[in-house]
């Protein structure tokens, strides 16, 4: 009698374990949630097209002035400063009116299509959805002071909540109480758990207990925000390349180090790209702020001249104005005045 028992058990054990490990295969990993995700929301091209307001504005006075008369030197020299003027680059500026001259467009009209394309295909060719690899995925988000990393990270988390995808923040900048402070607010608005340290504290202790910590409850994501500091200052930014390294050991795999830009800060966002990415290997640009500048054309230049994709732009306060960054809706903004 006692062997059928135990042979029962034994039984029920392995059905159980069974059933168990086609759970896990066929339960959905972080990367598959992102697949199936809408990758652009229905209202981001109307949002990136208020946002970019005031660069249309700008831009797009400029370029119909241009569009309205002949296809002469002033028109092609007058085109270049109209560029510049957005912040797209001397280079990219340059390269882009001597590739639509080149295509000897027979007025106006061809002329502007042969714009739109020149610059739809700058951003051609990238992946721009986020990275969510690993168990847990990692984000890692770095950035210059003021460039409004902390509130990029917050709208970031509450859509990846929406997503079903409820993350643990790391307040790994460890530096300014009032980024910790500010943090805990937005995880306690979105009620998502967040560990921290003791001010003054090593960020890559801080960024390791959380991803620890995420591993232990199971959380698929974990969003690292680290402390502001100055691309210039090479000792600072070795320690951020530590927090990365310290996130990739044991298994661990660092999907994604998105560099948080101020669209306001113009060429200067360019060094701080280059500088970031030789210290952490940035993966993805958010552009911030540009529903107040005239300067959205960076994007045109960090892309062409880091091949870096931009993949978020915030334009407004609002969780919902953090956008996925949609190329087509991009230049269409940009020369939608024209």
């Amino acid at each position: 009698m006692l062997l059928v028992v135990l042979i029962v058990v034994a039984v029920a054990v392995a059905l159980a374990v069974a059933a168990f490990l086609l759970w896990r295969r066929r339960r959905p990993r972080v990367t598959d949630v992102r697949r199936d995700a809408p990758t652009v929301p229905a209202a981001a091209a109307g949002g990136l097209a208020s946002g970019l307001a005031p660069t249309r504005r700008a831009l797009g006075e400029r370029l119909a002035g241009l569009f309205g008369g002949r296809l002469d030197a002033a028109f092609w020299t007058g085109l270049e400063e109209a560029l510049l003027a957005a912040d797209v680059g001397v280079a990219a500026a340059v390269g882009i009116v001597e590739r639509v001259r080149a295509a000897g467009p027979p007025d106006a009209a061809a002329a502007r299509a042969a714009l739109r394309r020149e610059l739809a295909g700058v951003f051609a060719g990238r992946d721009r959805s986020l990275a969510l690899r690993g168990e847990p995925a990692v984000i890692v988000v770095v950035g210059v002071n003021g460039s409004g990393k902390t509130t990029t990270i917050a709208k970031l988390a509450a859509q990846l909540q929406q997503r079903g995808l409820p993350a643990l923040l790391a307040a790994a900048d460890t530096f300014r109480a009032a980024a910790t402070e500010q943090l805990g607010v937005w995880a306690g608005r979105l009620g998502l758990e967040m560990v921290a340290g003791q001010q003054g504290g090593d960020p890559a202790a801080v960024a390791f207990d959380a991803l620890q910590r995420a591993r232990a409850r199971g959380k698929e994501v974990v969003v690292v925000d680290t402390a502001g500091r100055l691309h210039s200052k090479r000792n600072l930014m070795e320690e951020l390349g530590k927090v990365v390294r310290v996130l990739g050991r044991d298994g661990g795999e660092v999907g994604e180090v998105l560099l948080v830009l101020d669209g306001t800060t113009g060429q200067n966002g360019i060094a701080q790209a280059r500088a970031f990415t030789a210290a952490v290997g940035v993966t993805g640009i958010v552009l911030t702020k540009l529903d107040g500048t005239a300067r959205g054309g960076i994007a045109v230049a960090v892309e062409r001249e880091l091949g870096i994709p931009v993949k978020l732009v915030g334009v407004g306060e609002r969780v919902e104005d953090l956008l996925p960054f949609d190329p087509e809706a991009f230049v269409d903004a940009l020369l939608g005045g024209s």
